[in-house]
């Protein structure tokens, strides 16, 4: 009898941020919501904060397609960006030898390299701060928002959250200041501010507490995933956000939960370009039981 054969997957993180990632691109089989949902349960699945999928593409080097954990897609994802650009570059057929490499997403094309120390340096593109390109749900400005959510008395969430600013990074991010994050109940304020009206598609939330000069602090509420260790274009939109509110440089270091990421938001062309490390935790087998959720 023919065993049937599962599908390899990698275990790989970005400062904490982590991902199933599957290369697809000598294979049938394409990841649906479905099977994005078995994957991604922490309980039942392998687990990840998203699914990544390498498809073939006729504009880059691969596609790369993102699901979160709810099956959804998502546009654009800094951290799994910089893995899969770790594993283009370490194919030793593809002949690049300025360690470059060219990823398409829904969000366009991300150039990607090698850079000192085992980091890699992704251009997320340009910052979208247009309320329609966000988007908003209306015309408003998006270095200001008017928007305010006050924790319910005895709820213990925190202090009122107002006036954020929203950036567009091939997905919408909303970003408030704090004085500090711990005093922030992110599980508690996260979905509301999500699922708010003024997000026509929903919104990762991000909270930035200033640490010193060019130096901040981030946590990021993303939409569909939740409270995760690290969020790739939440530190790209938190470093426009916050250089557009006078509180930073146009190039700073950012500590999240799962380590540290450096952002730079370009002044000649209004990309932004994010650094930090990958990592890979294991390598691993799909079963094909898990794979028939797909049928």
């Amino acid at each position: 009898m023919t065993k049937k054969m599962g599908q390899a997957f990698l275990k790989m993180h970005g400062a904490g941020n982590d991902f199933v990632v599957l290369d697809l691109r000598q294979v049938s089989l394409r990841v649906d919501a479905n099977l994005a949902r078995a994957i991604a349960d922490r309980r039942t699945g392998v687990g990840c904060d998203q699914v990544i999928s390498i498809e073939p593409s006729n504009r880059g080097d691969a596609f790369m397609r993102i699901h979160n954990p709810d099956g959804s897609e998502a546009q654009a994802c800094g951290n799994a960006t910089r893995c899969v650009a770790s594993l283009l570059l370490a194919e030793h057929d593809t002949g690049k030898s300025t360690g470059q490499t060219v990823i398409e997403t829904q969000a366009g094309l991300l150039p990607a390299q090698a850079i000192e120390d085992g980091w890699f340096q992704v251009d997320m593109g340009p910052a979208y701060l247009d309320w329609q390109d966000i988007p908003l749900s209306h015309e408003m400005d998006s270095l200001q928002l008017d928007l305010t959510l006050a924790p319910e008395a005895g709820s213990g969430a925190g202090p009122v959250l107002s006036d954020p600013c929203a950036v567009g990074m091939g997905n919408p991010h909303a970003v408030f200041f704090v004085d500090d994050l711990d005093t922030i109940d992110i599980p508690s304020v996260g979905p509301a501010l999500e699922n708010h009206a003024l997000f026509p598609e929903r919104a990762n939330i991000g909270f930035v507490q200033v640490t010193g000069p060019d130096q901040l602090r981030l946590r990021v509420w993303e939409r569909s995933a939740g409270l995760t260790l690290a969020c790739g274009s939440g530190a790209c939109a938190a470093l426009v956000a916050s250089h557009r509110r006078g509180k930073c440089g146009r190039r700073a270091e950012l500590t999240v939960d799962g380590g540290r990421l450096i952002i730079e938001w370009r002044a000649e062309d209004g990309h932004v370009l994010m650094s930090g490390p990958v990592a890979t935790a294991y390598r691993g087998e799909l079963d094909v039981a898990l794979l028939a959720t797909a049928a």
